[in-house]
């Protein structure tokens, strides 16, 4: 059973879509993904959210472009926490997708990313599921030390070599 479900509403969408996968294998969150179309099967669409709850699903990571009516739909039918990301798109940049997101009316909130942010969809997903899970506590504070031992690591090389040395 999956704690975390990631959804989108095409294939377009799967190499931004990964990344919120592989995050979440990083920590090893169960997830299941899928491809469904709120707009081109409806139906399945409402079975999908309505039946995710049951299904075991804790926290649904949704990614649209466009339109972007995907994130708010799933949360519409799913009780639980929506993290949507808005897809790039050629036409407005994604600021189509990100507005469609994140003005969704009073009592149908859905916590927003950066265009094409599916790691930190699913960073925060972790966080979300670390509230009731000491482990998964420990995974993300020992993820974000790596990140800071990186960083350090990065201003040393700068220090030492200038930014002139420091792409050599």
């Amino acid at each position: 059973m999956a704690d975390v479900s990631i959804v989108m509403g095409s294939d377009s969408d799967m190499p931004v879509m990964a990344k919120a996968a592989e995050m979440l294998e990083e920590f090893g969150i169960s997830y299941e993904m899928r491809i469904i179309s709120a707009h081109r099967e409806p139906d399945l669409f409402f079975d999908y959210a309505k039946g995710a709850e049951e299904r075991g699903i804790k926290v649904i990571i949704a990614g649209a472009g466009m339109a972007a009516h995907l994130p708010g739909m799933c949360a519409a039918l799913f009780p639980l926490p929506v993290i949507g990301i808005p897809m790039h798109t050629a036409s407005l940049g994604g600021r189509d997708s990100l507005y469609s997101i994140l003005q969704m009316p009073s009592g149908i909130p859905v916590a927003t990313v950066a265009i094409n942010g599916a790691k930190n969809a699913a960073i925060l997903a972790a966080k979300i599921l670390a509230v009731s899970d000491e482990e998964l506590k420990g995974k993300l504070k020992a993820f974000s030390e790596q990140m800071k031992t990186e960083v350090e690591a990065k201003d040393a090389k700068l220090q030492e070599n200038g930014f002139r040395g420091y792409g050599k």
